[in-house]
């Protein structure tokens, strides 16, 4: 009698789900070969907003960090993209490297205040900075006031390449939350976000924990911010650093389902269909959204993938340990 050697089994299963996702990304980087250009915008916002869902459930979801001020980040991406290329007549890799090296001395210089809050005090604090950011921007003679730029630059950029890039940055987004979730932090943080108390007791360094996790997320945030309005070409205060963009995040990842990697996949592609469809109810999209948010919390807690694990154990991106890893 042959015994099924479970170990062979699964690493099988590994393979061939490892093969699976790699021809979908080859697929979707074949899009605009074949795709009409409706259909390609429809991407790049989905990839765009996949990456927005990923790095803000990395910090409510997996760390216990629930911001409603991660659209500051968006709007330091916006705005340097636009300064450097209308003001400065610089490139869009020159964007790139400032926004990252601006983003991550403004996360370091917030964490200071915010990290001694904890809870609903945390999640106040990090709105409360956005909106004092936002108050700034307005009042600011370097960015032009209330009045904000158009990126003439953008619009020499297709729409295909735009939607490479954040095809690109969504992929990198789920496989970086992907490996820091395997990895020591990644256990770090779910033990803070479960009990800090007994995390540090275990030797978990909790504000360095923080601060890496928060570090992450806010520089992948705001290179997502750079992508999106090189495809927007408008930047303006009120929209860039506007609480629309943490309702998008909380509803993305609350839909899909929070504390799993595939939750903002579902979730984001759900919300960008939504919204196409509500641009016909310009009032009442908000509304319709959170009734939506509302009726899935209700009938599905956990969300839709929360509710797939919890029923059938379906799992994409599994970061759970097995035998000897």
């Amino acid at each position: 009698m042959r015994f099924i050697d479970v170990n062979v089994l699964l690493k099988r299963f590994i393979s061939i789900k490892s093969g699976v996702i790699l021809a979908i990304i080859a697929a979707l980087a074949l899009l605009p070969l074949y795709g009409t250009d409706y259909i390609i915008s429809i991407g790049l916002l989905v990839f765009l907003y996949l990456t927005l869902g990923q790095m803000w459930n990395l910090l409510a979801g997996y760390a216990g960090l629930v911001s409603l001020g991660q659209q500051a980040f968006i709007g330091i991406g916006a705005y340097t993209l636009a300064k450097i290329t209308v003001d400065y007549s610089g490139g869009f890799t020159m964007s790139f490297i400032v926004t990252i090296v601006i983003a991550v001395l403004f996360a370091l210089i917030i964490s200071f205040p915010i990290f001694k809050l904890s809870g609903v005090y945390f999640t106040i604090g990090t709105w409360i900075v956005s909106e004092a950011v936002l108050t700034f921007f307005r009042s600011w003679e370097f960015v032009n006031f209330d009045a904000g730029f158009t990126i003439r630059a953008a619009f020499r950029i297709p729409t295909s390449t735009l939607y490479l890039g954040a095809l690109a940055l969504g992929v990198v987004s789920i496989a970086l939350v992907y490996f820091i979730l395997r990895s020591k932090l990644g256990l770090a943080l779910m033990a803070m976000r479960d009990n800090p108390s007994a995390a540090e007791v275990r030797g978990v360094h909790l504000y360095r924990t923080k601060l890496i996790c928060f570090l992450i997320s806010s520089v992948v945030i705001a290179i997502a911010g750079v992508i999106l309005y090189m495809n927007i070409a408008f930047v303006l205060p009120s929209s860039t650093f506007g609480i629309d963009w943490a309702v998008s995040m909380v509803f993305i990842v609350v839909i899909g389902g929070i504390g799993t990697i595939e939750g903002p996949i579902i979730g984001s592609v759900i919300y960008v269909l939504l919204r196409q469809y509500l641009f016909n109810f310009p009032g009442m999209s908000l509304i319709i959204l959170g009734v939506i948010a509302v009726i899935v919390i209700i009938l599905a807690p956990k969300g839709i993938m929360g509710a797939l694990h919890s029923k059938f154990g379906f799992e994409l991106f599994s970061v759970r340990r097995k035998f000897d890893e």
